[in-house]
């Protein structure tokens, strides 16, 4: 017990837990007590939801979810994990609170009289917990958020099947127990996801430490493009109602992608250094990263999957699974932001760059310095670099180790010697000034190696 106190902050942890109860019971306190005092609070529901079951028993799982919130703060291993899962709580509360206040709704069916054992919980529940505080289900929220905190302390299968299923059971347990409407509960992941993308556990900067508004005119006129995308998803998902409020998801996918052009940059699709993107990312930015893969089809369905610009070095689209064994398993460099290297892949490397943009220099420096390592320890096997079309960023990161490492004498002539191999890349003036300072590396005498 005393080596277990040692090693987990567990003061801090109660400090975070004396922090956020209070905040919890003030604010959502605070937005039930405002909603009573409209004159019209609107309700948002469909028609089927009046044929959910109410089962009084759920009312047990719907509770846990307490006893989870406050334990989980004394499991962090380390001050870094135990701040970070807290200022998920934290954001999720206030957003969702500053949500049920800007627009607030009331569940609109009455429940049922309980009795026996759940009917202690309902009594204890209604005593702070009013009908309104809806949308998004901050019930939701903090699920998503606990079940990614917990994930990372188990490792047998049948207890990750444990955890599946009790978050299953509390996210069910919204609709059986009758506190919340449908329309809740994707709102509510969605806050979840958005809190898990904010505020990542591993030891990378957090999103907003890393936004910076851009001075770049043409991420500018991409964010306009995304975020115009954004209204009329929403403007279409509002004025359908019903089913077409799923295109709420797409509204905020590409909103997200605008705001990543805006400030956050090619990190905040948090694509890591193999390829692959973080788990909330993949879910928020879904129905973008499914439009990013059409469109990539479309352009590149009738050319190859690569082409060979020197040997040993080939230039393409992202391979699947299958074009990459066809290919004979070369490794990979993805300059891709938004789109994932296939699962599987050993040896994969990611420098990720925003699509349409020009990156500065030094990170194309860095992508030159990438490829440069993947050919050294490749132990003769093809390295593969890549992007989504194959056509700008994977070129000119080509092009950036052709002219710094490769046989090429000149940027131009590393350019010549791309095109002839894809004749479809394009690059812009841009491009070009970002690339002039790439020469190659001067050649060092044999004594001084």
């Amino acid at each position: 017990m005393t080596a277990w106190l040692a090693q987990r902050p567990w003061k801090r942890a109660a400090a975070w837990l004396v922090f956020l109860g209070p905040l919890f019971y003030a604010t959502y306190g605070f937005a039930n007590w405002w909603a009573t005092t409209r004159a019209n609070v609107p309700s948002m529901a469909f028609e089927w939801e009046r044929q959910v079951p109410f089962w009084p028993w759920t009312i047990f799982p719907y509770w846990t979810i307490n006893v989870f919130y406050a334990l989980s703060l004394f499991l962090a291993r380390s001050r870094h994990t135990l701040d970070r899962h807290a200022l998920r709580l934290v954001t999720a509360t206030l957003v969702a609170c500053s949500c049920f206040i800007l627009w607030p709704l009331h569940f609109s069916f009455g429940q049922p009289p309980v009795d026996g054992a759940p009917a202690f919980l309902f009594n204890a529940l209604r005593g702070f917990d009013q009908p309104f505080n809806q949308a998004p289900s901050l019930h939701i929220a903090l699920a998503v958020i606990l079940w990614d905190w917990y994930r990372q302390f188990i490792r047998p299968l049948w207890a990750r099947l444990v955890l599946h299923v009790w978050a299953f059971a509390i996210c069910a347990s919204v609709l059986t127990t009758w506190q919340h409407h449908f329309i809740d509960i994707p709102t509510g992941a969605l806050l979840g996801l958005l809190c898990v993308w904010l505020w990542p556990l591993e030891r990378v900067v957090s999103m907003p430490r890393v936004w910076r508004i851009t001075r770049d005119v043409q991420r500018w006129k991409l964010a306009g493009f995304y975020a115009v995308g954004a209204a009329l998803f929403l403007a279409a998902a509002l004025y359908g109602g019903g089913v077409a409020l799923w295109l709420a998801w797409p509204a905020a996918s590409l909103a997200l992608v605008a705001l990543n052009y805006i400030g956050f940059g090619a990190r905040g699709f948090q694509m890591d250094g193999r390829g692959r993107m973080g788990w909330a990312a993949r879910w928020m930015l879904a129905p973008y990263r499914l439009a990013a893969a059409i469109n990539a089809w479309l352009w590149t369905r009738k050319l190859p999957a690569s082409v060979e610009v020197v040997p040993g070095l080939r230039l393409g689209r992202r391979p699947t699974h299958a074009e990459w064994l066809a290919a004979g398993q070369p490794r990979l460099v993805s300059l891709c932001a938004e789109l994932q290297m296939p699962a599987g892949v050993p040896h994969a490397h990611c420098v990720p760059l925003l699509d349409l943009t020009v990156p500065p220099t030094v990170r194309l420096q860095r992508a030159a310095a990438v490829i440069e390592g993947q050919r050294r320890n490749a132990d003769g096997a093809t390295v593969w670099v890549c992007c989504a079309l194959g056509f700008s960023r994977s070129a000119a990161a080509v092009i950036a180790w052709l002219g710094r490492y490769g046989p090429a004498g000149s940027v131009a002539q590393a350019e010549d010697t791309v095109r002839r191999a894809r004749p479809q890349i394009v690059l812009r003036g841009a491009w070009r000034v970002s690339l002039e300072p790439f020469k190659p590396l001067p050649e060092v005498p044999p004594h001084d190696r």
